[in-house]
């Protein structure tokens, strides 16, 4: 299935909300060359009240359902659109990650439609799943650190 109609209905609908978010997870490696596949879209944000508010004007574009927060133990926001099983998961915190402002800082901005998303960096991705320790994280860390290794390698030469 091809994701930039989805990627780029939500790169829109964040601008228009005015939530800045950055992608990481599988999604994020997929768009950074590494032969992943994922179910779901997840952003890191800053949790703070303006961005509740602008999350839920997300929901309100996408015709989505707010979950929140969806682990009771957790600070994860899920939004769900019903008729396109579309499902985006907003963390304020990440495994491996310092802050949001350091992820900030290596993300790079991708267009998609009339809008850009923020993606995280593969080395982010790569520090967040060895941080989680998931079985199902680190079965893909081999697949992630050789596309790292490789587009290091691309850049040099």
């Amino acid at each position: 299935m091809d994701a930039a109609p989805f990627l780029a209905t939500i790169a829109e609908g964040l601008e228009a909300a005015g939530l800045e978010a950055i992608l990481v997870g599988n999604a994020a490696a997929a768009l950074r060359g590494a032969p992943v596949t994922t179910l779901d879209f997840d952003f890191m944000f800053r949790k703070t009240p303006a961005n509740l508010g602008k999350l839920k004007r997300l929901a309100r574009r996408l015709g989505a359902v707010i979950l929140r927060p969806y682990y009771p133990a957790s600070d994860l926001y899920r939004l769900t659109v019903e008729d396109t099983g579309l499902q985006l998961d907003f963390m304020s915190d990440l495994h491996g990650i310092r802050s949001f402002a350091s992820l900030r800082s290596r993300a790079t901005a991708f267009p998609f439609g009339r809008a850009r998303l923020l993606v995280a960096s593969l080395d982010d991705v790569i520090a967040s799943k060895r941080a989680l320790g998931r079985p199902r994280d680190l079965a893909v860390l081999d697949v992630l650190e050789r596309t790292a290794r490789e587009r290091k390698q691309e850049e040099t030469a």
